[in-house]
């Protein structure tokens, strides 16, 4: 099974989606793909994910998180890497935000929206997110 997924938004609750399905497809042996975009990038910046914002009113769910056991999201981050997960940071969002590929995690690849697409295009699941 082949599973791509375009990380376009940057919370604490985007983060947790992406990471887990993104881990749960790796561990199945699929192969997965994660486009990184615009607010997306957060989730693989060496300073940001470690400090994603909570949606207003949902602080309660932190505590859930740590009594169901949920791995935090740098966890997550590192789970996905280590289990083989491609993770594409959007060049032209970077150049438009001013970033270098040195403020990103250890791993990532850079490129544009054709090399998603070139990974994606015999995806047997697409998920946007």
């Amino acid at each position: 099974m082949k599973v791509a997924i375009i990380a376009a938004n940057g919370g604490m609750f985007d983060a947790y989606k992406v990471f887990n399905i993104a881990t749960a497809a790796a561990a199945t042996d699929a192969e997965v793909g994660i486009f990184f975009t615009f607010e997306g990038l957060n989730l693989i910046h060496k300073e940001a994910h470690k400090n994603l914002p909570m949606p207003a009113g949902a602080e309660h769910f932190q505590e859930g998180f740590k009594k169901a056991n949920v791995p935090p999201v740098d966890e997550l981050v590192s789970m996905a890497s280590e289990m083989g997960v491609k993770m594409i940071a959007c060049q032209m969002t970077m150049d438009v935000m001013s970033l270098e590929k040195e403020q990103f995690i250890e791993g990532i690849d850079v490129g544009g929206a054709v090399t998603f697409l070139t990974f994606a295009k015999d995806a047997d699941v697409t998920l946007t997110f």
